[in-house]
């Protein structure tokens, strides 16, 4: 057999594969008795992660000494809240750090000229978190460079964890018992799964500004941040398709 003819047969079927797979497409019948469900599960959890953020400022004319002011509030900070550090259970780090110039205002009066820096300003952030809320509490009394600028409650990645699992398991038991009480009411004995899917809420931890004349009046009395941790709602939700078979 002559190449040419060889690879027209090759072809001929590879067509003819294709006709097939195109028809046998076509033949299918589109999905019946299917409906579209959806079920959700909820569980109140109290939070067991606090966040407390400590800020400072300083300003003036030369950026080296502020810089130089900022971190030595910072380091004396720093030390105070290491001492107490324990890992899961009081966590320390640095927060944000920032310096930039504060400009006089211009003269509406000729001759007009550029702004000129008239001095600098920057702040810094210290942040301490974790789940031994007492100890969080009792260090803010004792950091004295620094101001309490925010204060958050939140779920610990352990417990968002197991909750997620839980409220997941029930919204599953409820999208399963919801399929079938469908399915039986349509005069069907029962389901297939087409497509599922699970997902759940990330309840955020809001940060409630504290102010700042407070805060430091707290701190220079040496007394402990009084707090409460408060309940967050986790909420799974199921939803897809099911076909009703007899």
């Amino acid at each position: 057999m002559h190449p040419p003819v060889r690879q027209t047969l090759v072809c001929l079927v590879a067509a003819c594969g294709m006709a097939a797979t195109g028809a046998w497409a076509q033949v299918l019948p589109p999905p019946q008795n299917v409906v579209s469900l959806s079920a959700s599960a909820s569980m109140e959890v109290t939070k067991d992660w606090l966040t407390v953020v400590f800020s400072t400022t300083r300003e003036g004319a030369d950026p080296a000494v502020v810089q130089s002011q900022l971190r030595q509030a910072l380091d004396v900070a720093l030390t105070e809240a290491r001492k107490a550090a324990r890992p899961g259970q009081l966590e320390v780090l640095t927060g944000a750090f920032s310096l930039y110039p504060r400009y006089a205002p211009v003269s509406p009066k000729p001759p007009a000229g550029q702004p000129g820096i008239a001095g600098w300003l920057g702040s810094t952030e210290l942040v301490v978190e974790g789940r031994d809320t007492q100890a969080i509490a009792q260090l803010t009394g004792r950091i004295q460079t620094m101001s309490i600028a925010r204060v958050a409650f939140s779920l610990s990645r352990e417990a968002r964890e197991k909750v997620d699992g839980d409220v997941s398991a029930q919204a599953i038991s409820r999208f399963r018992a919801r399929a079938d009480a469908v399915s039986r009411h349509f005069g069907f004995s029962g389901y297939t799964v087409r497509e599922v899917n699970v997902s759940s809420n990330d309840p955020p931890g809001q940060m409630q500004p504290v102010m700042r004349a407070q805060a430091a009046s707290r701190a220079m009395a040496d007394e402990s941040l009084p707090v409460e941790a408060g309940k967050a709602v986790v909420t799974a939700t199921v939803g897809g398709s099911v076909q009703m078979i007899k």
